[in-house]
């Protein structure tokens, strides 16, 4: 086997590349004369410069390269499939990040590449699935098309990385259908990042098998069909967003409200219909719902028990006819956007006809002031009944001058 010298690899690359540091040109040693961007230990390091060229297939003869961060250039072409070659790879990423944590993670990382934020274009190359230590996949933000490779007979596939922890694929031009075999319980997945392509087909099944899953995101692509009914073993997602797609019309799914991790629910243009379901609110977790332009109608009821880290529910432009919870006894500080303000309304006309109070608690969180966030004012009778509401409960700050406003969008402050 034919050794290569990585300094001359590093060497042959430089001279196609644009924007190269001063320090570059110095000497044709990148450790002796300490290369700016470049850490030597065995290996070559290079990182977040501005350079701009091609990724050439010669980076396939850095086999001991600990970190490559290439986030922030200017790279283009396709990415060749020599990266395959290197097989001490962990982590390969290709967009913008917070890079102040790389330099300790370099120390005790194999392999670092940052590919993200270029302009790559072309197919994923199969032969990344060879790299068997990757734990971190980004190619992020570039122009890469085609779709996920699978493993097959005679070739390698994404599905072969059962070390990775991110799969970070977003904001792409990736097409087809999310590859079933894709997924498997052997698996370590921790982000999914798809969003931002534009696959089709249905969400596969076999999702629910990676029950390592923090974040998941497959936002704003074609997906079609049902909504998937079996993410319920995802116990350890946080965040997962599946907003703008093109599903069949259906009911909310029960794993709605049976996810103990979830902290961000987003599934805005989703088909959803019927009735909210009242324990999405009192997820131990849960802190932001984004549900606008769906098709939920009737009632929204937010139970008795809602979740006090609740800061968001977003239901603008549903059809939800009515809002039915009974603060009293809660802490709930959350922002709730409805599309009419008479919603809010019919909840404070119901409050007027009680006796005020049993609704300490209520009339306690307006004056500490947290936030309720409501639409327009359908006429001068909804503000007026809101300014009645407001002097029940002797708000101690002067009333803004919206409140008297036929056309306005109403921020009531409340906190507890």
């Amino acid at each position: 086997m034919m050794l290569v010298d990585p300094a001359a690899v590093l060497l042959s690359m430089k001279n196609s590349w644009q924007n190269k540091p001063p320090s570059w040109d110095k000497s044709n040693d990148p450790c002796d004369s300490r290369w700016e961007g470049v850490t030597c230990n065995n290996s070559r390091g290079l990182s977040n410069m501005s350079l701009k060229g091609k990724l050439y297939g010669d980076i396939g003869g850095l086999t001991e390269l600990r970190s490559l961060i290439l986030a922030g250039c200017s790279f283009n072409g396709e990415i060749p499939d020599e990266l395959g070659n290197l097989a001490e790879l962990s982590f390969f990423a290709s967009s913008q990040y917070d890079f102040f944590i790389f330099p300790t993670l370099c120390k005790s990382l194999v392999l670092l590449r940052a590919l993200n934020s270029n302009n790559f274009s072309g197919a994923i190359p199969p032969s990344l699935g060879k790299l068997s230590k990757l734990y971190w996949l980004d190619l992020a933000d570039n122009q890469l098309t085609g779709t996920i490779p699978i493993s097959t007979y005679h070739s390698p596939g994404l599905d072969l990385l059962l070390k990775a922890k991110h799969f970070h694929l977003n904001k792409n031009q990736l097409s087809g259908i999310i590859p079933s075999k894709l997924f498997s319980s052997k698996m370590a997945l921790i982000h999914l990042l798809l969003d931002g392509n534009r696959f089709t087909g249905t969400i596969p099944v076999t999702l629910g098998l990676i029950k390592t899953l923090e974040v998941l995101r497959l936002d704003t692509n074609a997906l079609a069909g049902s909504v998937p009914s079996d993410l319920n073993n995802l116990t350890n997602v946080n965040e997962l967003d599946l907003s703008n797609n093109s599903f069949d019309p259906s009911e909310a799914p029960l794993w709605f409200s049976t996810l103990p991790s979830l902290t961000t629910l987003a599934m805005e243009f989703g088909s959803l219909q019927g009735v909210v379901p009242e324990k999405l609110f009192s997820l131990p977790n849960l802190q932001l719902v984004k549900l606008k332009y769906n098709a939920f109608n009737d009632t929204l009821n937010m139970g008795d028990s809602i979740n006090p880290q609740l800061q968001l529910v977003d239901l603008q432009n549903n059809q939800i006819s009515r809002i039915s919870p009974d603060f009293s006894g809660t802490r709930f500080a959350a922002a709730v956007l409805v599309h009419q303000m008479l919603l809010f309304v019919s909840l404070l006309v119901k409050l007027q006809n009680r006796k005020w109070s049993r609704m300490r608690a209520f009339g306690q969180l307006v004056e500490n002031g947290a936030k309720i966030l409501i639409g327009e004012a359908s006429s001068i009778k909804q503000a007026n009944v809101m300014k009645s509401c407001f002097e029940k409960f002797r708000m101690q700050t002067p009333q803004p001058n919206w409140l008297t406003s036929k056309k306005s969008r109403f921020l009531v402050p409340i906190r507890p």
